[in-house]
């Protein structure tokens, strides 16, 4: 195989994030094979995005896996709790969902590991973010060396290669990067709370740091949005 014809996993979540991270490894030339979690979310539209992602991305095959975190409860995602809408604040929210990228890298782990690919890639942020801890690099690294053990392929001497190529971007470099590859901001869904006519609401943390990035990168976010920040 090729170095241009290797495949890359990424973990596609129907986010913007998600979305420039499949395709800044596309633009490597990676084959491109995603995984999409179903985990119990609160509404359906961001795996409707993660779906219209992998067809614009010519994603090879994209796995799209039921784990139904509900039963865990805990979060605002996946729990009747409400959705904070007073701004980005300095403690962790109650939309993290407990262990999520480490449930979901273990999964995409595995899914690599079944595809014969080396290289994941996965959007996580530590800049312009909600303070959820298992988007920090330190985590990342600690993931990379916990999959060299705990794989086969990575006690054979092919461990994997974790990307997180947004890693110490801000929003308005994601944004700038989503323009640069000629990706419709559209095509992803980034809020935590719609409104029943399928509208984002733009008060919730990831509607608020992703308009605060558009605007910053003066690029136009071509999402619907129910309201605005003040």
């Amino acid at each position: 195989m090729t170095e241009a014809a290797k495949i890359a996993v990424v973990l596609l979540s129907g986010g913007l994030d998600s979305m420039v991270t499949g395709a800044l490894a596309r633009e490597q030339g990676f084959r491109l094979h995603a995984l999409s979690i179903d985990y119990g979310q609160r509404h359906r539209r961001e795996l409707q995005s993660a779906q219209a992602i992998a067809e614009k991305l010519e994603v090879e095959r994209h796995v799209q896996l039921p784990l139904d975190l509900r039963q865990f409860g805990a979060s605002a995602l996946t729990a009747d709790i409400d959705v904070p809408k007073d701004g980005v604040g300095d403690n962790i929210p109650v939309t993290y969902v407990p262990a999520r990228n480490l449930l979901f890298l273990a999964l995409t782990t595995a899914f690599a590991e079944s595809s014969d690919a080396s290289d994941i890639f996965i959007g996580v942020n530590a800049l312009d973010y909600s303070g959820y801890p298992d988007c920090r690099p330190e985590f990342i690294a600690s993931f990379a060396e916990t999959a060299r053990l705990g794989t086969r392929q990575g006690v054979e001497g092919r461990p994997f290669a974790i990307h997180a190529p947004l890693q110490h971007m801000t929003k308005a470099d994601i944004a700038s990067e989503c323009n640069r590859l000629g990706l419709d901001p559209a095509w992803s869904w980034s809020c935590y709370d719609p409104t029943p006519d399928g509208l984002a609401c733009g008060l919730c943390d990831s509607c608020r740091l992703r308009l605060k990035g558009f605007a910053e990168a003066s690029v136009k976010d071509t999402t619907r949005y129910a309201g605005k920040p003040s």
